[in-house]
């Protein structure tokens, strides 16, 4: 049989094909935003909007195409309701388009060579994920806040920023007892330089992965790197102050990593994209560890702090980031990350708690 005749025969279904479902449910999946298991209006219109046409489609009409699809008037579009309106002959003017590319995915011989092929092919489903709607608003109101404080204290204390806030954020080896230090750290910076470094860094990393995976899930992985940093830090170097946003930086570095590794069968250019971030890491780290060890370099930079911040970016990243494929070899790596990320949190936890003498004695009026 011709490859001619055999896309035709496969456009019109006449040749039963292999993994189909399993196709189809990948991009079920991958516009189930929400993973209820279902398609809602708003899930549907994002679907129908997913190809470029010359004028928007009017929301009518796509109130039109639920209501057709929808068998058991659910309000909603389960995965088999969901085969039948993409298979559906009068709605091929809308749905065509999903179904040509399966048709080019099981036809290698015909596939257009890497520098022609069309935006919508598995490679590139990834960057096909990013948009501006809900806004990436996280890391900006976070930095947003981490400026307001930082002039706060410089109008009050000047460049060196020693003032009433940064005394009650910092974590402060001595105040251990101040719980909501190991978090509130992230909002101290001594100096301008610092600040601006801390910022730029986590607006460039943090506002593209909220665009793909959404606030919520890039505040976790933030949150868990500062936890993390100030945690780690408490335990190898238990008498350092530490001011920054560095743990929470350096999760959204290795939360890129996290993301690639989970879909790098969908991204465009991922090998180099994960050996940009691994030199990123590696170097910086490297660079803090000679300087603190080898030479012997006066450093004020928590290394530990970023070390610490950097595996829980990636851990936690596994386990929060959207996956747009699942295999089951990911499925088994989720739960090693799991594992890992609760086992090393607790120890760190239970070392803070259960051995006191281990620390610098508690002066509950000490400031740094």
């Amino acid at each position: 049989m011709s490859g001619q005749q055999r896309r035709q025969d496969v456009e019109q279904g006449t040749i039963p094909l292999r993994n189909r479902d399993a196709y189809w449910r990948t991009v079920f999946d991958k516009y189930d935003r929400d993973h209820d298991g279902k398609i809602s209006y708003d899930e549907l219109r994002a679907l129908v909007e997913s190809r470029e046409y010359e004028n928007e489609i009017p929301e009518h009409v796509v109130q039109k195409i639920m209501t057709f699809a929808d068998q058991d008037g659910s309000g909603y579009l389960d995965f088999r309701e969901f085969l039948d309106m993409i298979h559906h002959p009068q709605l091929q003017s809308v749905f065509g388009h999903l179904v040509q590319r399966y048709v080019n995915s099981m036809i290698p011989g015909r596939r257009p060579p890497v520098s022609t092929r069309p935006v919508d092919h598995v490679d590139g489903l990834y960057e096909e994920e990013y948009s501006c709607w809900p806004p990436p608003i996280c890391m900006v109101l976070i930095s947003l806040i981490e400026i307001a404080l930082f002039m706060y204290d410089s109008l009050d204390q000047g460049a060196n920023v020693t003032g009433k806030v940064a005394n009650m954020l910092i974590y402060n080896p001595y105040r251990r007892f101040e719980a909501w230090r190991y978090f509130t750290y992230m909002f101290v910076h001594i100096g301008p330089f610092h600040l601006v470094v801390n910022l730029l860094v986590q607006l460039l990393l943090g506002v593209p992965l909220e665009m793909v995976h959404k606030w919520w899930r890039v505040m976790l992985i933030y949150l868990a790197g500062v936890a993390a940093g100030s945690l780690g830090t408490s335990v190898t170097d238990p008498t350092v102050f530490l001011a920054g946003a560095s743990g929470g930086v350096y999760a959204l570095v290795t939360a890129h990593i996290a993301t690639i590794i989970m879909n790098w069968a969908q991204m465009e250019f991922a090998i180099y994209q994960l050996l940009i971030f691994l030199i990123i890491t590696i170097s910086d780290l490297g660079t803090a560890i000679y300087n603190r060890y080898i030479i012997s370099k006066d450093e004020s930079i928590g290394y530990t702090a970023h070390l610490c911040g950097a595996i829980a970016g990636l851990l936690v990243g596994i386990n929060v980031l959207r996956n747009l494929e699942v295999r089951s070899w990911e499925k088994k790596l989720w739960w090693i990350c799991l594992i890992l990320y609760v086992g090393c949190m607790a120890a760190l936890i239970i070392w803070n708690v259960a051995f006191p003498n281990y620390f610098p004695p508690s002066r509950p009026g000490s400031s740094f």
